[in-house]
């Protein structure tokens, strides 16, 4: 198995169980990613440096218009795929095994958490790792500390309170708060005056 196989397997929300060839080529992965990260993390980089670290920790290109201000934590790297004009912010946790999508213009804050592995209820099955994709819609603003757990997809336009706790879908133009995270209002329905001054 190589990591091109690897990531099919994850991306078919297969599970990875210690003692398999797939739990074998994990490690290997995530090594190579504390590795990457560790230099990323460890002295000044050029916005040109940054992005090509972040190509190597993916594996695919990074657009010119990427802004990351490290640190930056991952313990896989290649199952990332990031759009145009994304920022994310210093501090953030990708846990990307099963899949992280973000799309074009994409705001994440400080301590973001992005997990995209569950593991089993029972004790017996614990150590398994059970993937499902995370996917960050177009111009979508995740505030700082929030965390979005496995499975979740964020509509294009929405915008997470800092501090939420996302377990389930959230819907184009909405914004959600709190642990976990619900509706709070739709943001097409908000006047210019509170769009200005409104707090999340």
């Amino acid at each position: 198995m190589d990591t091109a196989q690897l990531i099919q397997h994850f991306n078919q929300g297969k599970s990875v169980t210690p003692g398999t060839p797939e739990h074998d080529l994990l490690l290997q992965c995530s090594n190579e990613a504390m590795r990457i990260t560790a230099e990323l993390n460890a002295a000044y980089h050029s916005p040109e440096q940054i992005r090509e670290l972040m190509s190597q920790l993916t594996g695919k290109p990074i657009d010119a218009t990427f802004t990351l201000f490290p640190p930056f934590y991952s313990d896989f790297g290649k199952n990332i795929t990031i759009g145009k004009n994304v920022f994310i912010n210093a501090c953030c946790c990708f846990q990307d095994q099963g899949g992280i999508h973000i799309g074009d213009g994409a705001l994440i804050g400080h301590r973001v958490v992005l997990a995209t592995i569950n593991h089993g209820f029972l004790p017996e099955e614990r150590s398994c790792c059970r993937p499902a994709p995370v996917v960050i819609g177009r111009n979508v603003w995740i505030g700082s500390g929030a965390v979005v757990l496995p499975g979740v997809s964020i509509g294009e336009n929405a915008i997470v309170a800092a501090g939420a706790v996302v377990t389930r879908d959230v819907d184009p133009g909405c914004i959600v708060a709190g642990i976990p995270a619900r509706f709070v209002r739709s943001i097409a329905g908000m006047s210019p005056q509170e769009k200005q001054s409104y707090i999340i």
